[in-house]
């Protein structure tokens, strides 16, 4: 019996099933919630049959293209409806969805077409300027406009579940952008995870804000809402949030912990409200999820759940149904899937896991070990089985002295204060550096002059208490947020030549 039955009735999570592909999944949740919304994006409202039927209109025009199963089709579309619709059709279609972040400028949309050997680009004619100098390069690319429609019947093939399905881009184990390829059963495997953990899992009420070209906003946001009859409010701009929260009122936000903090700050200083009256659960990821927020949105009655996932593996490794209990645990390992603990480092296999690079075969070569994807990312397990990340392999410091330490081992301790929001270490001209970000709605309300001088000594305080090989020489009280990456990780290396 999986660990997960216990977070749920027993009814619910029977419901939860395998999907072998995606096309079979989407059937199955048209059919069973076709007058339900699907989606609400710029203000319309759209239920599972008539996405179904757009759906069907984009394989369609795929089709009349020429685009058949296996084929590589580029989605360089924003977080729309549009892009729900072709991602859906292509996939249906039994094509591979190759995901373009929006960001990208035109040289990389080409060298992407090329790499891939995208054989169409469905891209939104917001988009289309960065896609013209692939258009006159690539003359062999079919250029399709995602309002492209046709009315010709082309069901949904039923691919075997070992066939490719999506390319997400992904930093992997060395840091360097490449394309990792996930089969269908490993994006559905993913998908199945995401509902595990939660009491209530069917029907709820999502609000989008993650982007949908990266595997935490695709698999945990948009596949888990579609699989479970849930509705899905698309966020068109960040900077609208709280203003569509006011309007959608969610009961259910995916968030990396940047936007959880923010969403806390605001909360603290305008109310509950802000966060919507039927908010009930925050799924939190794609970094170190601090203990803090686990504490402080349960002050409010939401419940926050840590999990830890990679593109390689569709997202979800582990879940924390329990974060009060274990706040700096990112769970349990999910259901299904291998793994082993190798010189402290997690090397995993299973249904989920991704078939490798596309084109990067030495990259795939340090990836892999006797079948083993190698993950990079150091953990320990306690005698519960609850999983904790300590640290990233490629991100050991040698100290002169000869000890090696790993930076968000101790990173974590110093963010275990309520008044630091993030933190940074790493080494310089021998010595060990780190930089702070406060956290400023908390240190504001402290009754001392200088905040400064309070925080420095609580961080003294940490320092004294690591072992001595480990305490950092210098400290840096940022003024500014750290430099982040667009899934809003911490760029280390950009960090640590930004000293604000």
């Amino acid at each position: 019996m999986s660990v997960f039955a216990n977070y749920t009735d027993e009814q619910t999570f029977a419901r939860i099933v395998d999907y072998k592909n995606v096309s079979e999944m989407w059937r199955r949740s048209v059919e069973e919630f076709p007058s339900s919304i699907a989606l609400v994006d710029d203000g319309n409202n759209i239920t599972y049959q008539q996405l179904d039927e757009e759906v069907s209109k984009m394989r369609a025009a795929l089709a009349e293209k020429g685009i058949v199963a296996g084929d590589m089709v580029g989605v360089f579309i924003p977080n729309s409806a549009a892009f729900v619709k072709t991602f859906l059709a292509v996939t249906t279609l039994g094509a591979v969805a190759v995901l373009l972040p929006p960001h990208l400028d035109a040289m990389t949309v080409f060298g992407c077409s090329m790499k891939f050997s995208l054989k169409a680009l469905v891209y939104s004619v917001a988009l289309a300027e960065k896609t013209a100098f692939a258009a006159e390069k690539n003359p062999r690319l079919a250029m399709i406009e995602d309002t492209a429609s046709s009315d010709a019947i082309v069901p949904a093939v039923d691919v075997d579940p070992s066939a490719p399905c999506t390319v997400l881009f992904t930093g992997g184990t060395t840091g360097r952008s490449k394309g990792a390829l996930l089969s269908q059963r490993a994006l559905m495997r993913g998908t199945k995870n995401g509902c595990y953990g939660i009491r209530e899992v069917f029907g709820q009420k999502y609000l989008l804000v993650l982007p949908l070209t990266h595997v935490f906003g695709l698999v945990r946001n948009l596949l888990t809402s579609l699989c479970t009859g849930s509705t899905l409010f698309i966020c068109r701009n960040n900077k609208d949030m709280f203003r569509d929260i006011a309007v959608f009122k969610p009961t259910i936000m995916v968030l990396v912990p940047a936007l959880a903090e923010m969403a806390l700050n605001l909360s603290k200083q305008f109310g509950r409200n802000m966060l919507g009256p039927e908010m009930k659960t925050i799924i939190c990821g794609a970094s170190t999820v601090p203990p803090y927020l686990v504490t402080e949105y349960d002050k409010f009655g939401v419940t926050l759940l840590a999990g830890y996932g990679l593109t390689e593996s569709a997202n979800l490794v582990s879940g924390n149904p329990e974060s009060l209990k274990k706040p700096s645990s990112v769970g349990f390992f999910y259901d299904g899937m291998e793994y082993k603990i190798v010189d402290g480092e997690l090397w995993r296999k299973g249904p989920n896991m991704m078939d490798g690079y596309i084109g990067d075969p030495a990259e795939n070569e340090a990836a892999y070990e006797d079948g083993w994807f190698k993950t990079g990312d150091l953990v320990r397990l306690d005698e519960e089985g609850y999983l904790y990340i300590t640290g990233r392999k490629k991100e050991v410091i040698v100290l002169p002295s000869g000890e090696n330490i790993s930076p968000a081992e101790y990173e974590a301790k110093f963010s275990e204060l309520d008044v630091v929001q993030d933190s940074l270490i790493y080494e310089q001209d021998g010595l060990l550096v780190l930089q702070v970000f406060p956290r400023a709605v908390v240190l504001n309300k402290i009754d001392v002059e200088d905040k400064e001088g309070y925080l420095r000594a609580k961080i003294d305080e940490i320092n004294e208490s690591l072992p001595s090989f480990a305490r950092v020489n210098k400290v840096i009280v940022r003024t500014v947020d750290f430099i982040r990456s667009p899934s809003m990780k911490i760029l280390r290396k950009e960090n640590a030549n930004d000293q604000n």
